[in-house]
This record gives structure tokens, sequence and C-alpha cells, in this order.
């Protein structure tokens, strides 16, 4: 499929994909107007994100105003996730108005799970595992605290939480030296049903592992399972670090995806 085929097919089954088809558990999947919304059922410490994937429409200012306002009335804050296609063209200059951070660029990587699946030689006492018990998800939270900070660490039970709901559609992978000692990187894949895509998420490391392949095997692992699950293609936000790895493994830069925040992501609930 060439970049552009790609796109079309992300666009349509996924953004477009209708929210009663999501299930997260504590989680809420709705649309206001043309504003797509991810929100907990009740205030607490879980991510919010909104997104407009079919534009606008006539009076943008009015939507992202509603958005302010609902996230505000909550005490909460919340991410829009933007995509360089989106309408209206200016949408970033908007958001910026009305209060919204602007956060790193993220490459929108497109392509054939097959071309990430070749197996990859671990190091030495390295092995992977697919995370079944409570203390593979603690440690994930133990991993996350220590590289992004403490509020962080709630994300491993909040995986733990979808992944109980419905194994088959989360798959969470750690390498390990120990099964009890601290997880070297972890990451998951989402396997949403009626799309030809799974969704590659995570893949934090240790910083003491890094630049010695696990990202590169974890990422492995999640394609060989994508495949056999029947999602041909992928879908991979990459950070600059992560681009150059998916582009020679054949992957597409076909957008780019930039997140605006209205207010601390994981502070203040």
């Amino acid at each position: 499929m060439t970049p552009e085929e790609l796109l079309a097919a992300f666009h349509s089954q996924i953004r477009l994909r209708p929210p009663e088809q999501e299930d997260v558990p504590g989680m809420v999947f709705d649309s206001d107007g043309p504003v797509r919304r991810r929100y907990p059922e009740q205030p607490q410490t879980l991510y919010r994100m909104v997104e407009c994937p079919e534009g606008l429409g006539d009076d943008p200012d009015h939507w992202i105003g509603r958005v302010v306002d609902f996230f505000t009335a909550r005490g909460e804050s919340v991410e829009w996730k933007t995509y360089d296609y989106d309408e209206p063209r200016d949408l970033g200059s908007r958001l910026a108005a009305r209060g919204f951070a602007k956060e790193d660029d993220e490459a929108l990587m497109l392509g054939e799970s097959a071309a990430l699946s070749e197996v990859v030689d671990l190091p030495p006492g390295v092995t992977l595992r697919e995370a079944t018990r409570d203390l593979d998800f603690e440690r994930i939270g133990d991993l996350h605290a220590l590289v992004w900070g403490e509020e962080w660490r709630a994300h491993g039970e909040v995986l733990r939480l979808e992944q109980e709901r419905d194994p088959d559609a989360l798959r969470v992978i750690i390498a390990e030296e120990d099964p009890d000692a601290p997880a070297l990187c972890a990451a998951w894949v989402r396997l949403p049903p009626e799309s030809e895509f799974s969704s590659m998420w995570g893949g934090t490391t240790h910083p003491d592992w890094r630049r010695q392949g696990l990202y590169r095997a974890v990422l492995a692992r999640r394609a060989a399972i994508a495949l056999e699950a029947g999602h041909p293609l992928v879908r991979v936000d990459a950070s600059p670090d992560s681009e150059p790895i998916l582009t020679r493994l054949g992957l597409h830069r076909v957008a780019t995806t930039t997140p605006y925040v209205l207010g601390d992501p994981l502070a203040g609930d």
C-alpha cells in the first residue's frame, strides 16, 4: 500500500471508529458534535483525550470552548490530539489561544506488521514474556514512575484493568532478567476488532538498558502477535528516537500528530 492508501485506511478504520466499539474499564468514549472524547467515568488521574477527525465545521471556536468548559467543570486537564491534516488548518493556534499548551510532535507511522516481526537477538540473560500477573503490572508502574515521574505509576494498574476486561484486545510484553526483578522494557499492542490495524504503544526502557535492542525486540514480538491475531497493518506514534528504526523497517511517516494540553496533564484532579 502507498502512504496515501495507508493514511486513508487508518483514518477510516481507526479515527472514525464508532465510539461504542471502544471498551476500556472506567473510561467513557463519546462525541460532542464533531469532537470525539475519551475520559474517565469519575474524575481521577487517567488519560483524557479529544480529537476532531472530521474537522470542526464553520464555528471551530465554539467546539473548542465546549471542550474547555466540559473538562474545566470536571476539574480535569485534557489532551487534544491533533493531526496535521485536521481542519481547520489553524487548529493549533486556536487551541493555544484558549490556553492549550503545545507539546512535542510525533510521527504517525503506518505500514505492514510483517516488516516489524523478524525475531531480534536479546542481550544475554534477557527474555520477553507477556504480562499476566498483578506483579507484572506493578513492575510496569514502577518502570513508568522511574522514567516519566511518580504520577505515571498508576498506569500499570490502568493497563491491568484494561487487559483483564478483554485479554484478546490488549497484549502487554515485558523484557526482564528475572520475573520478580524490575522490568527492563514494557510495551503493549492493541488489537481492535473489525480493523486491519493494530496499534503499538509504550516501549519505555529502563535507563540502564537503553540502546541494547530491547525496544526492537519488544516491537518484533508485538508485530508477531498482531499478525497472528489477523492485523496485517500497524500504527505507531513515533518519537524522534523511534522514527529512524521504524523507517528502516519499512514503515511510512504519513502525518504528524501533535498533542495540545489544557492544564497539567497529570495533576490537579
